[in-house]
């Protein structure tokens, strides 16, 4: 949702109808259902993707992912061929990333980039493209890097508490390779980079006082990371899936939060 909205925030002249449909698209078809096919095909039994007991899927699941996924393609057209596409690449990525005859998963690097590319910077193209006016393709790519950076410096905390569950299940993750500290170290350099590619963005659309004031919104982030990674460097039992929860509640909070603030001084 966070590169949503500083797509959306960044698009010239948006239509309003457009942009909501890409948001129902996007938040009620195409993620529930990778998440939801993601979990048929993992069929974990510890805590992994927000749930700590998570129950066994059923091909029903399989049935209701596939139903969301047409959907999204059905009203994807509607949005333009371009931004049908790109949904089609997202969700065959998605698939390519879960389905045990590819698992995209299970190589660290690739399954990585395959995460940080299509829900990064594709999504700020699809976003920019689809809800302007004119369907632009004149996309900027430091945003389409930020975006990326700001996915990528983010996920590998999202595989830190599951790194025996996916061990178990032939995954390598990249949060496995780095190790505990190693994840937190790789992602405090990528989220920096990711600040980075924020700030020269907005400086080129001479609006860094805008960079400052989004800082504000971010601090409670930052302020928990080290916290917790204090706590992981003396305890590797500290990354458990309550504190990573907890990063997560706080982190999509609070970059929503900056970006619909972005959102809202650039268009009100």
């Amino acid at each position: 949702m966070p590169v949503f909205w500083f797509s959306l925030s960044q698009t010239a002249k948006i239509i309003p109808a457009d942009a909501i449909l890409i948001f129902l698209i996007l938040h009620l078809l195409v993620y529930p259902a990778s998440n939801g096919y993601n979990s048929y095909m993992d069929r974990d039994t510890g805590s992994i993707g927000g749930i700590k007991n998570p129950k066994q899927p059923t091909k029903q699941l399989f049935y209701a992912t596939v139903l969301l996924d047409l959907t999204a393609v059905l009203a994807s057209a509607f949005i333009s061929w371009y931004f049908l596409t790109g949904i089609i690449a997202f969700i065959a990525a998605s698939r390519a990333y879960s389905y045990r005859g590819i698992r995209l998963k299970k190589y660290p690097v690739i399954g990585y980039l395959t995460v940080v590319i299509f829900q990064g910077g594709l999504l700020f193209f699809l976003v920019m493209h689809g809800a302007s006016a004119s369907k632009t393709l004149e996309v900027p790519f430091i945003g389409m890097v930020a975006a990326s950076l700001l996915v990528g410096g983010f996920y590998p905390l999202t595989q830190i508490y599951q790194h025996m569950e996916d061990k178990k299940d032939g995954v390598t993750t990249l949060s496995y390779l780095l190790g505990y500290r190693g994840t937190f170290v790789f992602t405090a350099i990528v989220y920096a980079l990711a600040m980075a590619a924020l700030g020269i963005y907005l400086a080129l659309n001479l609006e860094l006082n805008y960079f400052f004031t989004i800082q504000i919104f971010l601090l409670p982030i930052l302020v928990y990371f080290f916290n917790w990674f204090y706590k992981v460097y003396h305890n590797p039992m500290e990354a458990d899936f309550k504190n990573a929860m907890r990063m997560n509640i706080i982190a999509s909070v609070f970059t929503n939060a900056a970006f619909i603030f972005l959102f809202l001084i650039e268009k009100y």
